[in-house]
């Protein structure tokens, strides 16, 4: 016979515990696919840079005006911070298109 105390029960995981580990994952998840998008968007920009020189230079001046644009539009680099409703440049950058 096997004595009760001896054997090791599991502790029952809390459901909150289970939430918050799955946002996590999603979270992490999340992040793995959005440096895939980017890796790929990088690399595609590689390609098309060597295959037409001229695109850099045209690419460069897009972003420039791209830039100015959404200084008038959200304000100041400075400020962004407390811009919530401005667009994050990061994840609209020009180059994806």
């Amino acid at each position: 016979m096997t004595d009760s105390s001896s054997s090791p029960e599991r502790p029952q995981v809390d459901k909150d515990h289970m939430l918050e580990l799955n946002k996590d994952l999603e979270k992490m998840t999340e992040c793995a696919e959005n440096m895939s998008v980017q890796l790929t968007w990088m690399a595609y920009d590689l390609v098309a840079l060597r295959t037409s020189p001229k695109l850099g230079a045209l690419l460069q001046r897009l972003e420039e005006a791209y830039d100015r644009c959404r200084a008038a539009v959200c304000g100041d680099q400075s400020q962004e911070p407390e811009l919530e409703d401005c667009a994050d440049p990061a994840a609209t950058s020009l180059s994806q298109i």
